[in-house]
């Protein structure tokens, strides 16, 4: 038996197995337009056997973007070809989640201004950032809420609320570059006001029934950075507006290089999920079957995260399977080389 390929239910969602293909940002996108790119990428890792695959970084107003081919969800006319996507995946057997995301001060687009909790800017190949207004912070937020609505329309399953990798709502969270001396700065409370008002205006259109999830950088591998007590404590103050899971990676904050090895993330995960009670999704640099079923089978991970290995192998939890010897269903057509 294994524990990688064991099901698992979060509120009206049930998964075939742990495997979590995770954001990533694909740059195909023209206006923030699903392509044919995007309908062929993601249908290839649902008919290789993928549980849950959560759409790349999708952008909630056109200056949110990290890069101009990112997807955009700002639009009513985004909404059918995002359908597209969550139908092929729901067609292939996965369960389809999207991550919402607004990029703050590392957007690096064609535009004249971006916008963070104050005028520091990521490094010096980007832009020094406004600080956002009340009025700001009132429209982003209000941008999510709209974002979250179109997400329901397209017929997702999950929505993921990006607050990772140093991106706007990772931005008011830390200290390394949130500044502020209002209610939006300063403490750890005031520092999670952003998201906890994102997750409330996100709950307003998204059923309580269908699960919500977090992305979060637990380590900021800085002295002067959120610990993963802080960023569990941020996550305890908001998880009553209704966040069921955590979506655990780290860094992204400052522009130093992570000393990263396989399943360097897996006991940082670990403790967000002891810290906020909720479960978590892992990973990083796990390719190979045996460590997945580990974290599974150790209660390390409530599921397992695979980036790079997913983009090099699409096929590869048939793989997985075929090597821990489960018998799992095949798409027809493969059958005969299970």
């Amino acid at each position: 038996m294994s524990g990688l390929f064991s099901p698992f239910k979060i509120k009206n969602v049930e998964l075939k197995n742990r495997i979590v293909m995770p954001p990533m940002c694909m740059v195909q996108a023209v206006d923030g337009f699903v392509e044919d790119w995007h309908r062929i990428h993601y249908a290839t890792r649902a008919i290789g056997g993928v549980g849950l695959i959560v759409v790349e970084a999708t952008a909630v107003s056109p200056e949110g973007r990290i890069l101009d081919g990112d997807l955009g969800i700002w639009s009513d006319e985004h909404v059918p070809g995002l359908k597209e996507v969550a139908d092929l995946i729901h067609k292939y057997g996965a369960k389809a989640a999207i991550q919402l995301g607004h990029a703050g001060r590392k957007a690096k687009l064609s535009v004249e201004h971006c916008m963070a909790p104050s005028p520091v800017r990521f490094d010096e190949d980007f832009q020094v950032p406004h600080a956002m207004t009340l009025e700001d912070i009132g429209r982003v937020v209000e941008d999510f809420r709209q974002g979250a609505r179109r997400a329901r329309e397209a017929g997702f399953d999950i929505i993921e609320i990006h607050g990772a990798h140093g991106y706007l709502i990772n931005q008011f969270m830390t200290p390394l570059c949130n500044k502020r001396e209002d209610a939006y700065g300063g403490s750890m409370e005031n520092r999670g006001r952003f998201l906890w008002e994102v997750t409330r205006a996100v709950r307003q259109e998204w059923p309580e029934e269908n699960p919500l999830m977090l992305r979060v950088s637990s380590k900021e591998y800085h002295a002067e950075g959120n610990t993963e007590s802080d960023v569990a404590g941020i996550i305890n103050h908001c998880k009553q507006e209704g966040i069921d899971m955590i979506h655990v990676s780290t860094g992204g904050v400052l522009p130093s290089a992570v000393l990263s090895y396989p399943g360097y993330q897996i006991e940082t995960g670990k403790l967000m999920k002891e810290g906020t009670g909720l479960p978590v999704i892992v990973g990083g640099l796990v390719t190979e079957p045996g460590m997945a079923d580990e974290i599974i089978w150790n209660g390390r991970g409530d599921l397992v995260f695979l980036g790079r290995e997913l983009l090099r192998n699409p096929y590869w939890p048939l793989q997985a399977a075929r090597k821990l010897k489960v018998d799992i269903p095949w798409p027809a057509p493969y059958v005969r080389s299970k």
